[in-house]
C-alpha cells in the first residue's frame, strides 16, 4: 500500500482521503494513519501547489546554476550545500554528477537579479570554483505535469 499511495499523493495531494481509501482498497481511517507516520518518518516532506506563472501577470525568472565546488574534508558537499540552499532566492540544490557538483535552481523578478545573486552571492562563496548559468525559458513539463498544450492544425484540409 506504502508505494501506491506515494505514488498517487506525488501527483496529486489534494486527492479525497475517501477517493484514496477506494483505490488503494482499505480504510479511510488506515490511510490517515500511514501519511501521518510517513510525515512523522520525514518521507512525506511537503505538500506543494504548482503553478504556471506564465499565465499570471506576476514577473517571475527562474535559472538553473550548475556550480563547481570544493569539497570540505569530512563534510564533502553538505556544508556548502546548506550555505547554498539557505538564500531566499534559492528553490532547490542538487549534488549531481559530471563537470558540475551542485544544480541550484532560483527564481527571481528579473535575469539582473538573478544574475546579480549569481555574481555577488554564489560565485562569492569560499568552495565555489565556478558556475554556469541557465535562464529557463520554457516550462513544457515540470514534476510530471505537462504545462503546454499541444499544438493542433486548425486549418481547413484541401483536397487535390
Amino acid at each position: 500500500m506504502r508505494e501506491e499511495l506515494l505514488k498517487i499523493i506525488e501527483r496529486n495531494s489534494r486527492i479525497d482521503l475517501k477517493e484514496l481509501a477506494v483505490i488503494l482498497g482499505v480504510e479511510e481511517i488506515d490511510v490517515v494513519n500511514e501519511l501521518q507516520m510517513l510525515e512523522e518518518q520525514g518521507i512525506i516532506c511537503g505538500y506543494h501547489t504548482m503553478i504556471d506563472w506564465e499565465k499570471t501577470s506576476i514577473e517571475k525568472v527562474s535559472a538553473l546554476i550548475e556550480v563547481r565546488v570544493t569539497p570540505q574534508r569530512g563534510q564533502g558537499f553538505d556544508n556548502i550545500a546548506e550555505r547554498v540552499y539557505k538564500y531566499p532566492e534559492v528553490t532547490s540544490v542538487y549534488l549531481i554528477s559530471g563537470g558540475y557538483d551542485l544544480l541550484v535552481t532560483l527564481e527571481g523578478k528579473s535575469l539582473k537579479e538573478i544574475s546579480g545573486f549569481v555574481s555577488d552571492k554564489l560565485s562569492t562563496l569560499d568552495s565555489v570554483l565556478s558556475t554556469a548559468t541557465h535562464f529557463i525559458l520554457k516550462k513544457y513539463k515540470d514534476h510530471g505535469t505537462i504545462l503546454t498544450k499541444k499544438y493542433e492544425d486548425t486549418r481547413e484540409k484541401v483536397s487535390p
